[in-house]
């Protein structure tokens, strides 16, 4: 799988990892129809370090899920 390709089924792939990452019980705070590809790119940014660190402590998971909520389609 190449995320540097910008589509759907990435986009998909990386917010389902990052919810098992940031160990979310309510998964739909991070359900992939709730985000487009107009911010691709931000959430991959998110997904490199979340990959990159491994463990996050409970400060860095709060961190990730509140700059997740910038990028959710507006309601």
């Amino acid at each position: 799988m190449n995320l540097e390709e910008a589509n759907r089924e990435n986009l998909d792939y990386m917010i389902e990892t990052l919810a098992d990452k940031l160990q979310l019980v309510n998964r739909s705070m991070l359900k992939s129809e709730d985000f487009d590809m107009d911010h691709y790119y931000d959430i991959k940014e998110l997904y490199d370090v979340a990959e990159m660190k491994g463990q996050l402590s409970v400060p860095e998971i709060q961190a990730f899920v509140s700059e997740m909520s910038q990028y959710r389609k507006a309601q």
